[in-house]
């Protein structure tokens, strides 16, 4: 049986530490940066097969209590007076057994104590940003791979030649640029 990863996210505390992020939060733009967050992480999920739980506490939205799903991601508002960080503490015991290794993305120090006392693993935001942007480059060298290969199966010349010939067609799209 294969082990199962699952990464549970303090929604806020993302939003309050990825630049792209806090730029939107800094705007007003609460929404955008939750909306931008879930794509993010719905694009490494699927990217790495595993299971995100993003929390967000009612401290932007109050008196919301709900869980759904977007983007193939389980998205959690507690009720309000409930913090993320208490909701995370209570169901991260719910997830780990020992087919499952559960990761918990905050950078709330006490928070990460805690969690990693219960015997899931942390992780801070800057640490998850890393992870996603280098997920993001392994898929486009995947993507890069993949297009080169098929290019070599359609084409007699090799990739090192075609490398070549793209540099001179750019070299003389801009010398005709030029006149």
């Amino acid at each position: 049986m294969r082990r199962k990863d699952m990464l549970i996210v303090d929604g806020y505390n993302m939003i309050g530490s990825w630049p792209e992020l806090v730029a939107l939060k800094n705007r007003d733009e609460i929404q955008e940066a939750r909306d931008l967050l879930l794509f993010e992480l719905s694009n490494y999920r699927k990217y790495r097969k595993i299971d995100v739980i993003v929390v967000f506490d009612a401290q932007f939205v109050p008196g919301i209590t709900s869980t759904f799903e977007e983007y193939e991601i389980q998205v959690v508002f507690t009720k309000e007076g409930e913090t993320a960080d208490s909701y995370i503490e209570r169901e991260v015991s719910r997830y780990i057994n020992p087919i499952t290794r559960v990761i918990v993305a905050t950078s709330d120090l006490a928070e990460q104590w805690l969690i990693f006392q219960r015997g899931a693993l942390r992780q801070s935001a800057a640490e998850l940003k890393l992870e996603i942007d280098y997920a993001k480059k392994q898929i486009r060298q995947e993507i890069k791979s993949h297009h080169n290969a098929t290019i070599r199966r359609r084409s007699p010349w090799e990739l090192d030649q075609l490398e070549q010939l793209e540099a001179f067609r750019r070299y003389l799209d801009e010398f005709s640029g030029e006149e």
